[in-house]
């Protein structure tokens, strides 16, 4: 009856958040965009008229640039009051998703120890391990072509007809490189109390991973470690509890911030792009619910039925980090033993994002399609295989898809300014992302559970 009441309560608060998003657009802020989309579309033509000058010392060219700078100086400072009248809303959020961190390190570190710890010697976790990485790469491959299928058979890009970005326009988006170096950062810690500050989940994973496998080690005197673990876990649950009642409200800041930001007329001007992508989204849903029923059967229904507050929350709020404690309690009560959860889980939180994963190759492909730049099946294929690895462990950072697209479309000489066509709608994107990430990572965990013998009926 709770749960269902949170379910009703959220989807009020997204239905309001709607509204108050569109009058809040239409009455307050649409003055601020329209200032906003002037500045832009003039400095446009100041780059268009500096790029033809032949001389750089006439008097015209410096009065140009310092037009120009007026201008940029005018989008910066709506810029700004765009966000100040948008605070209040921002704030709900924020508030929300901070407590929800302020969680999460904590819960992963606890829940895994003990996990692991209950789990026992190193082989049952090489083999949990195995099990669960066997899942993590195929559901990551399948998203990851299913992408690649859906936006050749769509092809976006050439239906749309875009104005495509100056190619030397900044994006803002910081690229990340295919480094080596960069991923071993990302995923052993140079210290435990640095990846808790940070909430570097992959990092605190692999401590917890040598933390329990040491406490089970060292067998009577571990027990106690276990104890306290598991109760620092029931507490930290407890909190969760308490937190999910603001839920709601942050679902509402979170909607109304987006819509009265962007409006509803970009739904339109993108509305190809949004619905295509969207409908793919619900194919994935259907491939991996399918393969849950696979292993599952009918019970993969009531997992579904489970997770769907969870899956709520992460769409209204743009992060699957929102909804782990709620789905990690949800999968303890659908009957999943709670030593494979607390293993599964948080590694599926660095490697398993399927709706992450999609997105980078229908959004990668939908620019070479906007810039029309050819690509054939062996260069789809090789940006697949980039994709994958550059995407691994880089969960924890903002705007992570587009940072990883930044970083792969530039090896394909696709413009890296094309991002600014995908920045405005990331946000209505990631909100998509965020619930799909939560669905494949709760049909991993009870697939394991099933493989393991380690699920009630």
């Amino acid at each position: 009856m709770q749960r269902s009441k949170l379910t009703l309560y959220i989807f009020i608060a997204l239905l309001l958040g709607v509204i108050t998003g569109y009058l809040y657009n239409t009455f307050v802020i649409n003055d601020i965009n329209i200032k906003i989309t002037s500045a832009d579309a003039t400095i446009k033509t100041i780059d268009a008229r500096i790029a033809a000058a032949t001389d750089t010392t006439t008097a015209e060219f410096k009065q140009l640039k310092v037009h120009r700078t007026e201008q940029v100086s005018i989008r910066k400072e709506n810029d700004t009051l765009r966000d100040d009248k948008l605070v209040g809303f921002n704030v709900l959020s924020d508030i929300f998703l901070r407590l929800i961190k302020m969680i999460v390190a904590p819960l992963v570190f606890t829940t895994l120890v003990v996990g692991v710890a209950k789990v026992g010697d190193i082989k049952s976790v090489g083999r949990i391990g195995g099990k669960t990485l066997l899942w993590f790469l195929s559901a990551t491959l399948v998203s990851l072509l299913l992408g690649m299928l859906l936006v050749n058979f769509f092809e976006p890009g050439k239906a749309m007809h875009l104005p495509l970005p100056d190619s030397h326009i900044s994006t803002g988006v910081q690229k990340t490189a295919l480094s080596l170096r960069d991923f071993i950062g990302h995923v052993f810690p140079k210290s435990f109390v640095e990846a808790m500050a940070n909430n570097e989940i992959l990092q605190i994973v692999v401590f917890s991973l040598f933390f329990g496998v040491g406490t089970a080690a060292i067998g009577e005197k571990g027990e106690v470690v276990i104890k306290a673990m598991d109760a620092i876990a029931h507490v930290i649950l407890k909190i969760t509890g308490y937190v999910m009642k603001l839920a709601p409200l942050a679902v509402f800041g979170a909607i109304t911030a987006v819509i009265a930001k962007q409006g509803l007329g970009i739904l339109s001007t993108y509305a190809i792009f949004i619905s295509e992508f969207y409908f793919s989204l619900i194919l994935l849903w259907l491939v991996i619910i399918l393969a849950g029923w696979a292993v599952l059967k009918n019970r993969v229904f009531t997992l579904v039925g489970r997770i769907k507050d969870a899956m709520l929350v992460a769409f209204s709020t743009s992060t699957s980090e929102a909804a782990y404690p709620r789905v990690l309690m949800e999968l303890e009560r659908f009957g999943c033993n709670n030593k494979i959860v607390s293993f599964v889980l948080p590694l599926g939180y660095s490697f398993n994002l399927d709706g992450s994963m999609m997105y980078m190759t229908f959004a990668s492909l939908f620019l070479a399609q906007s810039y029309n730049i050819p690509l054939s099946f062996q260069q789809q294929l090789t940006m697949l295989l980039v994709l994958m690895l550059t995407s691994k462990g880089i969960a924890g950072v903002p705007r992570a898809s587009l940072v990883v697209i930044a970083g792969t479309v530039s090896m394909f000489n696709i413009p890296e300014a094309g991002l600014a066509l995908l920045i405005g709608i990331d946000p209505l994107l990631d909100m998509g992302r965020s619930a799909t990430n939560v669905l494949g990572n709760a049909m991993a965990t009870a697939v394991v559970s099933k493989w393991e013998g380690e699920i009630e009926n």
